[in-house]
């Protein structure tokens, strides 16, 4: 036996220590391999709108209604079933109505203990026992257990049941039971969420989404563009900074700063309400906001805020610009190419009338450089962001747990586009004056990211923390994979087209089938089974497009978390889930999640489609995790040799 083999066993014999422990362990994991795999679920581009993401995860895209349908079929009618179901995704405020509206309660109890049973039974029996019991409640892990673990050995089990239900309600613990049982529902039907970028910016709530993922059992994210500016932020990148500053005025989304995370945003208002005083920033009205609402002292601040923060964002993106040629992102400064005099601005050769000329703090011999003031606002904004606990803790778990791609059970996982050219290559890309294409241009940009925030070295510090605000915004960023970011022109330009931002030539490709299996290719999966699964590119169903591209091989799931897109979309987002049977894919419609739909037991109303059905049942054993299994059981027939010819000893298992 080679050395290096033996000193691994040799190791690998202090957490089996004899043939006994090796064998039971072996015994374990091969029973383990004939499970059935459970459920992934993938939703993308939640855009803040954490009521929408908190339902969809509560109902597993309607895994959980499904688990109902299959435990009582016809024994229940569709009235109950939903009411099932509503019981199981919002438990305290279903309970709290029903209170309100039953005369035997306590029968109520009795029946909806019964029937959650039931459904924990189902959804419990695709996994062992030893998994099942880590994820029970402590207070009542003994109880449930033995609720849903069949018990051959009770000769009356239905009296058996019937003692532990009564002595539940008798106690008073009837509502907690509940609770704890609706809740492990949730979690047993989802074994693993991922979550393929842009959780932040757009809609209010990112950070509550963020607070919710930390207490999730399993999942994984794919930064997206969105997440990636907000990491900058976080870093102290000031770039990033006035970006996610902007994007949350521009979105009426302040409280988010300011409550949600504590930025103090004092010094900016001060500052735009004295540089921008005689300026009514009639071009920077807050998107899809109700400023009718707001007082006129408040409206007036919040443009002024705007404008001074959009004007601190082009300056700062120049300086960047210019620090880093490689970017190639030169035609993107554009406050020099201004006629401060006659109110016009040249881009690509062309002159255009600009809708605001009034820049008081731009000098036009240097552009670029902050005032006095401006560079007091950023550093002020820049300690904020540098020192808010609950930011920084929300992106290490987006550095612990996120990645720029991921590849999972045969999907490759990711935000943006793989940039391509039009004959479709693949892309080079320079970084730092080496060029990369493919799997490599995601894998150099992921480093720098780490790099940002983990290197001992303050020059790679810094490179990763500016190389953020490349990857939110470049034309061949993998997570963003557009022409230009129109931001000056939508400002400042009345002519339409020069807000057009056009797409790489991945999204015209990618109805090619030959262009999905290149990438997969590319990243190691040469199955035919294996699929690209892909966020940030909202699926337009309203027009007719299909979300599934390249004959069933590239799955988009953005398809409108984001209020703001579903004028588009037509839907309020599409979501995934891989189960045992295949892949299924659901639109969702917009939902009122006001108490009127727990009320009336309202669910999101969601057309599922099967983008592939398989005709054997997809077991443990065909997973990542299960070759991993099978690895280490051939590890530990290994040690069980190494013991029987005695080339290690076995220990003494009792001093373990």
């Amino acid at each position: 036996m080679e050395k290096k083999y033996l000193h691994y066993l040799e190791q690998l014999s202090e957490l089996y220590p004899t043939i006994g422990r090796a064998s039971t362990e072996i015994i374990n994991l091969q029973s383990i391999l004939y499970l059935p795999k459970g459920t992934e679920h993938f939703l993308s581009d939640l855009h803040g709108e954490f009521q929408a993401f908190s339902h969809v995860l509560r109902n597993g895209s309607g895994a959980v209604r499904k688990k109902i349908d299959d435990v009582f079929g016809h024994t229940l009618s569709t009235a109950d079933k939903a009411s099932l179901a509503t019981l199981i995704y919002y438990p305290q405020k279903k309970m709290g109505l029903v209170r309100q509206q039953e005369d035997d309660i306590e029968n109520w109890y009795k029946i909806s203990l019964y029937r959650l049973i039931e459904v924990c039974k189902t959804v419990s029996s695709k996994y062992t026992r030893s998994k099942v019991r880590k994820m029970l409640p402590e207070d009542y892990a003994y109880v449930i257990e033995e609720l849903i673990t069949e018990k051959q050995e009770v000769l009356n089990k239905e009296a058996y049941y019937e003692a532990i239900v009564n002595t539940i309600v008798e106690l008073g613990q009837t509502e907690n039971f509940i609770i704890a049982m609706a809740e492990l529902i949730q979690r047993l039907v989802i074994d693993h969420l991922h979550i393929l970028g842009d959780i932040y910016d757009r809609g209010p709530s990112p950070d509550l989404i963020m607070d919710r993922l930390e207490k999730y059992h399993s999942f994984d994210i794919q930064w997206g563009n969105h997440d990636m500016v907000w990491m900058g932020a976080a870093a102290g990148q000031l770039a990033c900074i006035a970006t996610v500053v902007r994007t949350s005025i521009r979105y009426g989304n302040l409280a988010l700063l300011e409550d949600g995370y504590g930025i103090n945003m004092v010094p900016l208002a001060t500052f735009a309400m004295d540089a921008y005083r005689d300026d009514p920033c009639e071009q920077f009205v807050l998107k899809d906001a109700t400023e009718e609402e707001r007082s006129k002292k408040e409206t007036e601040m919040n443009r002024k805020m705007h404008k001074a923060i959009a004007v601190l964002r082009f300056k700062l993106e120049g300086q960047l610009m210019h620090k880093y040629p490689d970017f190639d992102l030169q035609e993107r400064c554009l406050l020099h190419r201004i006629d401060y005099e006659n109110g016009t601005v040249q881009i690509g050769g062309d002159v255009y009338p600009m809708l605001d000329t009034f820049f008081p703090t731009i000098d036009p011999e240097h552009p670029y450089e902050l005032t006095e003031e401006e560079a007091e606002v950023m550093n002020r904004l820049k300690v904020s962001f540098l020192h808010c606990e609950r930011l920084q803790r929300h992106v290490r778990l987006m550095l612990k747990k996120g990645s720029m791609y991921r590849i999972y059970n045969g999907n490759l996982l990711y935000h943006g586009c793989v940039p391509m050219n039009e004959d479709g290559s693949f892309t080079r890309v320079k970084v730092f004056g080496k060029e990369y294409a493919g799997r490599e241009l995601y894998d150099i940009l992921e480093s720098y990211v780490r790099k940002a925030f983990f290197s001992m070295d303050e020059k790679e510090r810094e490179q990763g923390r500016d190389i953020m605000y490349y990857i939110w915004m470049a034309p061949n960023s993998p997570l963003y994979g557009r022409s230009k970011m129109a931001t000056f022109e939508r400002y400042f330009l009345a002519d339409k087209k020069m807000h057009h931002e056009s797409k790489n030539a991945y999204y015209r490709l990618f109805d090619r089938p030959e262009t999905a299996e290149k990438i997969l290719k590319e990243f190691g999966l040469e199955d035919r089974r294996d699929h690209i699964i892909n966020g940030h590119v909202p699926v337009e169903r309203i027009a007719g497009e299909s979300p599934v591209k390249c004959d069933g091989r590239l799955i988009l799931i953005d398809g409108g978390f984001s209020k703001t897109y579903r004028r588009k979309t037509g839907i309020a987002g599409y979501t995934l889930t891989y189960n045992s049977y295949g892949l299924t894919l659901s639109a969702h419609q917009p939902f009122d999640f006001s108490a009127f739909a727990v009320r009336n037991e309202l669910d999101i109303v969601s057309k599922q489609e099967a983008v592939e059905y398989m005709d054997k049942r997809i077991l443990v054993g065909d997973t990542d995790y299960g070759k991993r299994m099978k690895e280490r059981i051939e590890e530990l027939k290994g040690l069980i040799r190494a013991y029987q010819s005695g080339e290690i000893a076995e220990r003494d298992d009792s001093s373990m």
